[in-house]
């Protein structure tokens, strides 16, 4: 009897030494490589304007495509009032200004998150001309922007003025990165690197500056105006030009300050872009705030009196008047220079035109690749139209922004077809638009797309794992191995 409780508990010490063998080559081969999900991550980017301020919040994958993370627009936010540049005599109330947007933005950025999403704020030509009139207040504006990011659960990178050839060159990767540019292989495509004439052009016009950027032909003869980015592995090199003084705002008080000097010493001054009955009262003293329109002038100092432009809705006139804001004569004959003497090369596949250029032609219905007889038509016939015809066809419309679209329009043309080159047959290149799927066109993006870039490119986390059928037989070996060991183990006591 001994003898056969001996030998079964022989038999079982054997089984279990067995199963525990299988469990152990089990619980070793056939390991995988298991990919975890990518982490989510957040970034945030105010666009300090000249007449405005907004904050774009994007998301993307730690897991990267090529070092360029996969950016997509979570949220924008209009900040109230005017760009930070306005804040020149009350610091404080600029860094105000933006906590409205950033308490909107942290409502959909996980708390968890928070502290890990860099925030950055980059102001354009509205602080470059402050830079240049008042840097004391340009730092101090700077500062308390800062100090209020600094409150806030986010790691805040910095407050910047960006270059205007900066702005340009991140308008153009923002526009490329929504149009798949950058990614997209078919009819048209070299299969190891995009063809550079399905490259689009940014055309970019805001308050105080322009901005237009392209790939050329061949190389930037000019190293002022060459930029080089490198995007999903591949390097671009860009022709980009900033104009101060030649956005929509600036342009407008250099226009009114031009007619005024001409028609000196009178008070009442014909203006051929405002609507016919249209009166604006402008104090002279108003130039010196800009050092767009600061310089004096012989023919008329500025000083405080107080001077009415009043509207001739004259087409032609209107036209004529805007030439005369541009240099055209500083190129000679020179065929690659836009006006001031700026070299520019030919203009080179289609572009994109966003910002003010996309919200002047929005309102004129423009927006649909009309040709350019039928702009010219369209733009004369709006600067035809009486203040009074226009106000009662248009009561929602802003009164400030309604007598302006005449002189923005036609400022538009000036640009586009005397300064850049655009020609009849290269107009049809031009889409105007302010959105590519659900994001918003302009520098932003483009920004944050570089910022991602200069983070060290991290491998999605990886574990050592084992097929679900697998595992589950490992664990039921490892069970019975468990049971038939408490087995031998009370037999052995029981002996």
């Amino acid at each position: 009897m001994l003898a056969r409780k001996k030998s079964f508990i022989s038999a079982i010490v054997g089984a279990l030494v067995a199963l525990s063998i299988i469990s152990l080559v089990l619980s070793l081969v056939r390991v995988e490589d298991v990919t975890l999900p990518p982490t989510v991550k957040y970034g945030m980017v105010f666009d300090a304007g000249s007449s405005h301020t907004s904050l774009f919040v994007y998301e993307w994958d730690s897991d990267k495509e090529n070092n360029t993370g996969v950016v997509s627009q979570t949220l924008s936010c209009d900040v109230q009032g005017q760009g930070i540049s306005s804040y020149a005599n009350n610091p404080p109330e600029a860094g105000n200004s933006l906590r409205e947007c950033l308490d909107k933005a942290l409502q959909v950025v996980p708390a968890e998150k928070q502290r890990d999403v860099p925030v950055y704020l980059g102001a354009t030509a509205g602080m470059r001309l402050l830079r240049e009139q008042n840097s004391s207040a340009t730092e101090q504006v700077l500062a308390e922007v800062a100090k209020t990011m600094q409150e806030y659960p986010v790691a805040f990178k910095g407050a910047r003025i960006l270059t205007g050839e900066e702005e340009g060159a991140y308008g153009w990767i923002t526009i490329n990165y929504l149009l798949d540019s950058f990614t997209k292989v078919g009819k048209g495509w070299n299969e190891t690197h995009p063809l550079a004439s399905n490259i689009f052009g940014a055309l970019d016009l805001g308050g105080a500056s322009t901005q237009i950027t392209f790939m050329p032909e061949g190389s930037v003869l000019s190293q002022n105006e060459a930029s080089e980015v490198t995007l999903y592995g591949y390097s671009y090199n860009m022709y980009t030009h900033s104009y101060l003084c030649y956005g929509q705002d600036e342009m407008l008080k250099r226009l009114a300050k031009e007619l005024i000097v001409e028609s000196s010493p009178s008070t009442r001054v014909h203006h051929p872009c405002y609507p016919k009955g249209y009166n604006e009262t402008v104090s002279l003293s108003s130039f010196r705030a800009s050092p767009c329109t600061d310089g004096s002038d012989p023919r008329r100092p500025l000083g405080d009196s107080i001077v009415t432009l009043e509207g001739r809705g004259n087409a032609s006139g209107c036209l004529a008047a805007l030439r005369k804001l541009f240099n055209f004569s500083a190129c000679g004959q020179s065929q690659d220079c836009t006006f001031d003497g700026v070299y520019q090369p030919p203009l080179r596949g289609q572009f994109i035109a966003f910002s003010a250029f996309y919200y002047n032609f929005k309102f004129l219905n423009l927006t649909e690749g009309q040709p350019l007889a039928v702009v010219r038509e369209a733009i004369e016939g709006l600067c035809t139209r009486s203040w009074e015809d226009l106000s009662s066809s248009y009561p929602k419309e802003n009164p400030q922004r309604l007598p302006k679209y005449c002189a923005n329009a036609n400022y538009i043309l000036t640009l586009l077809l005397d300064a850049y080159k655009f020609n009849e047959t290269s107009w049809n290149n031009i889409f105007f638009q302010m959105k590519a799927g659900s994001a918003d066109v302009g520098w932003t993006l483009g920004y944050m797309l570089n910022l991602t870039n200069m983070v060290p490119p991290k491998a999605p986390a990886r574990l050592k794992g084992h097929r679900p059928s697998l595992w589950a037989a490992a664990i039921a070996f490892i069970i019975l191995t468990l049971v038939l060991g408490l087995t031998a183990l009370l037999l052995l006591l029981w002996v």
